[in-house]
């Protein structure tokens, strides 16, 4: 076993570049699973010979379990052992999606795609988490940004190789390509990655008092996924009884995590109200992105008649830009502030999907969908790096990563809804992703919501959002190259990580 000790590897060494290449793999197969699956959906309403119903839960199985669980992962990982939890993860996260590519039916899709997110709730918080604990003090920031500049350009490409794979070996392979990838990630991480845990019990981990011995809030985490099901299976099933007892169980939750010793969600931390307004943006903004991205590329595929790889590079503008510039973005934001770019970026992001209004048969790549993904790109390079450092600088340090995993828990749970209820708003049928003039009809009513529920964020931004300290504010390196769509990047917490 050739390890090092956790705190003590560079990342000029060999051990070095394995850490990084495990934690990137492991990374970004949950991170392409949360992008490139909406590309091959009408394919595979069209093999399974599905309903709209199915491909919404299709995307949105994954985001459920991933939401409602990835604050519990990180958990599992301080306490049972980071690369032993990751690893975990990966395995599961492995065989879910082989069940996933062999689905004879969209049923069985369905719970596949449920158990993979299981397994991305258990390796997404692991992956940068063990790249804080591996690296010297001196290194980690370096290794961070390598860590995300190789996530970021993976999931720019994502999309292009959805598609590629979609026209290509067939719609399976989206899921089967992940087996290989856990192939390699296991074995390296068992081999080159030293394990690390929160202080062993009799002690504390640094910024985190009983982190040690805190116990797991089962019956929180349980009431929270329920809740999120039921009100999404209402949503889109249109049962109002799922919805009520959704909403039931919500309130449930809230007073269960209220009382709890040790609550997965401690409710006292949105005594910030910096905190609770950046969440509140950050709910406007990802509804908005989930609800657009699902239905962009049913749009791009049916109605304007591109194919699974076309409308797969489609996207890519968006993301390139945000790899390419996010970095710029956090620094102008800590010279200026948040309030600004958030109050813009959500504008510009509404402003990219009323230009999408544009997109209808035989539509135009460079005339039509190349500005709408440009401004739309732009938008989100303005918000996400200064939404994420004032996630982190509105709570204590020792708190940054309970608040990192919240928001980025919100952003997927937003996402979820959004897929869940905007068709409904729009107006769509079981049948209308399969008939071009329908959905298109259903497009341009959803595109204008979308761009209200932005403008409602920017609204907060402005009027709620303060300066922060400059040094609290300060871009971290995994905000500089990111680029996923889906949720704004995670950061574990604090740097001091302990053997076990």
């Amino acid at each position: 076993m050739s390890q090092s000790a956790p705190g003590a590897i560079r990342v000029g060494e060999p051990v070095g570049r394995w850490v990084l290449l495990t934690t990137v793999l492991g990374s970004s197969m949950a991170l392409l699973d949360s992008t490139v699956v909406n590309v091959a959906l009408p394919r595979i309403g069209e093999d399974l010979d599905a309903d709209l119903a199915v491909l919404q839960w299709t995307a949105n199985a994954y985001m459920l379990t991933l939401a409602g669980l990835i604050l519990l992962g990180g958990a599992l990982g301080d306490r049972f052992g980071r690369r032993r939890v990751f690893v975990i993860g990966t395995v599961w996260f492995a065989v879910a999606s082989l069940l996933c590519g062999l689905a004879p039916n969209g049923g069985l899709l369905i719970l596949a795609r449920a158990l993979q997110g299981v397994g991305a709730a258990l390796l997404t918080p692991g992956s940068l988490a063990l790249i804080q604990a591996s690296f010297h003090p001196d290194d980690r920031a370096r290794a961070v940004g390598v860590w995300s500049g190789l996530g970021g350009a993976g999931a720019a490409v994502g999309p292009f190789l959805g598609g590629w794979l979609v026209d290509g070996p067939g719609w399976r392979w989206v899921f089967l390509l992940n087996v290989p990838l856990a192939a390699v990630c296991v074995p390296v991480a068992l081999r080159h990655v030293p394990e690390s845990r929160s202080v062993p019990a009799g002690g504390t981990a640094p910024g985190r008092p009983g982190a040690a011995h805190r116990r797991f809030d089962v019956l929180g985490a349980t009431l929270g996924a329920l809740a999120l099901g039921l009100v999404t299976y209402g949503l889109i099933d249109s049962s109002v009884v799922a919805g009520v007892v959704g909403v039931l169980l919500s309130v449930a939750f809230v007073y269960v995590e209220r009382r709890q010793p040790d609550p997965m969600l401690p409710l006292s931390i949105f005594a910030s109200r910096q905190f609770t307004a950046i969440n509140l943006v950050t709910l406007c903004v990802y509804a908005a992105l989930g609800g657009f991205f699902f239905l962009s590329v049913l749009q791009l595929q049916v109605v304007a008649g591109y194919s699974a790889l076309a409308a797969g590079t489609a996207l890519l503008p968006t993301t390139l830009l945000m790899l390419l510039l996010s970095g710029r973005s956090g620094e102008l934001a800590q010279r200026i502030g948040p309030r600004l770019p958030l109050t813009v970026g959500p504008l510009l992001c509404a402003a990219g999907m009323l230009l999408m209004l544009r997109v209808g048969k035989d539509a135009s790549y460079v005339r039509d969908v190349l500005p709408a993904m440009v401004v739309l790109g732009l938008g989100m390079v303005t918000l996400v790096a200064p939404l994420t450092a004032t996630v982190l600088a509105s709570v204590d340090v020792g708190r940054a990563g309970l608040a990192s995993g919240i928001n980025n828990a919100a952003a997927r749970v937003a996402g979820l809804i959004a897929v869940a209820a905007l068709p409904l708003l729009s107006g769509m049928g079981p049948e209308t992703y399969r008939l071009a003039d329908e959905l298109a009809s259903a497009f341009r009513r959803a595109m204008p919501m979308c761009a209200v529920v932005l403008v409602v964020g920017a609204l907060i931004a402005w009027t709620t959002v303060r300066r922060v300290p400059a040094e609290a504010a300060a871009c971290r390196p995994e905000c500089r190259l990111h680029c996923a769509v889906t949720a704004p990047p995670l950061d574990p917490g604090g740097n001091e990580r302990t053997p076990p």
